[in-house]
């Protein structure tokens, strides 16, 4: 029998609506992976195993109803859960209890999911590494910076977690972990609640084994139906084949990743055209750091003026740059995005997604570094749905991804088109 830990969101959700298995038991065979894995990969920022207990046995004696009953779900340590400690990977912030849920948590909790921990992050989700290790081959990292929610749902720690991405932050380490990443269309899901470094682009979004899991969370704390993706629809999708403007990053794995994607879709029946951005669509990928420091400068302000000393020493070199520069700098920059924005919806007219790497190669080696987000931010940038799905192995044998991009506020679409991306993969 398949070990509880190691099933998805969906399968334990129909299993505990059956009355087939108990959010005790599954909160346990979770419990029992964490013990035997978490000394070595480190995903916890903040972990009560007796409190998890109780949660979920609390959750079983509950009225049935809930649209993620029973759930174990883990929470990036950037999003405060009550009564347990938001330390944004910051001595500044070590000890913090908040006394309220962040909105996606309170949401989540009021559908029936089980609060499991909170999961390692970068500092304040930009720069320095946490400790988590990528659990195919912990002396590789897991990406970053929701760096222990991929790790954690890789090592079958939990089915679900929240991630948060300012540039590829969901996207990287879900591929580099070799699991489902969804970053939701910018504002899909409220961000009260989350220690927020950029207003233009933080957006939090959902890590999980499989594409219906993601959409099954989003749907849930965003108040909506994504559908299902395991549906498949009645044709084959029309893909637009695009490496952007960070094309020359790509190592050799993710070029042959993208040449079998797109031989494997069309053997599939669909149409794949290659096109790369337009320059005023490609400015707001040189533009999205400048947005990112400008106003992380501005949302650290108080950690600067009052504990700068406790900052990594390269988190204060690029907020103290970012604030030296004219305030026109990051006006022109903004505007730039607004620019990219308008001009997107004619680039992707007549495609259903966007196919792109998730990710420059394999995970570099070591935990010092978490990755290049450069085959994200340009989507992240420009406020668009962005799914990554398992796509084989590297030269090392760690996983790679898959990307697909959708238009805006085309999340279900997209959705059910990663799915299709995802099995047609599979099937090799």
């Amino acid at each position: 029998m398949t070990d509880l830990a190691d099933l998805t969101a969906t399968t334990l959700l129909r299993c505990i609506q059956a009355g087939e298995i108990s959010a005790a038991e599954v909160m346990e065979a979770c419990l029992d992976r964490i013990a035997a894995r978490e000394p070595a990969l480190r995903a916890f920022a903040h972990l009560d195993a007796d409190a998890a207990r109780r949660s979920a046995r609390a959750a079983d004696a509950a009225p049935a109803g809930g649209r993620l009953r029973g759930l174990p779900l883990a929470v990036k340590d950037i999003l405060d859960v009550a009564g347990m400690p938001t330390g944004n990977n910051s001595p500044i912030w070590e000890g913090w209890r908040p006394r309220a849920d962040a909105a996606c948590v309170a949401l989540a909790r009021g559908e029936g999911a089980v609060m499991i921990g909170k999961t390692v992050t970068t500092e304040f989700a930009t720069r320095q590494p946490g400790p988590t290790a990528n659990p195919h081959n912990p002396a590789f990292t897991p990406g970053g910076s929701s760096s222990g929610s991929a790790a954690g749902v890789a090592a079958g720690f939990f089915p679900l977690a929240f991630g948060t991405q300012t540039a590829g932050s969901i996207l990287r380490p879900a591929a580099y972990c070799g699991v489902v990443g969804y970053m939701p269309t910018h504002g899909l899901i409220h961000r009260a609640g989350m220690k927020v470094m950029s207003e233009e682009l933080d957006t939090i979004g959902a890590i999980a084994r499989s594409v219906a899991d993601c959409a099954l969370l989003v749907s849930a704390v965003a108040g909506i139906d994504l559908g299902d993706p395991e549906r498949r629809a009645g044709r084959a999708p029309r893909l637009l084949l695009c490496l952007g403007p960070a094309a020359q990053m790509a190592q050799p794995e993710t070029l042959a990743l993208m040449e079998r994607a797109a031989s494997a879709a069309r053997r599939a029946g669909a149409e794949v055209v290659a096109r790369e951005m337009p320059p005023e669509v490609a400015a707001a990928h040189a533009a999205h750091p400048i947005v990112m420091n400008g106003e992380g400068s501005q949302a650290l302000a108080w950690e600067l003026a009052n504990h700068s000393e406790q900052l990594s020493d390269v988190l204060r070199t690029r907020l103290l740059e970012a604030r030296a520069r004219p305030a026109e700098v990051l006006a022109a920059a903004r505007a730039a995005f607004r620019t990219a924005r308008a001009a997107f919806p004619a680039v992707i007219e007549g495609f259903d997604a966007i196919l792109t790497p998730s990710t420059a190669g394999e995970p570099p080696e070591g935990l010092g570094w978490t990755g290049d987000p450069a085959f994200n931010s340009l989507w992240t940038a420009l406020h668009l749905p962005c799914v990554t799905v398992p796509a084989g192995t590297g030269p090392r044998g760690l996983p790679l991804g898959a990307q697909l991009v959708g238009p805006h506020g085309g999340d279900r679409a997209l959705l059910g088109w990663a799915e299709w991306l995802r099995s047609v993969l599979a099937e090799g």
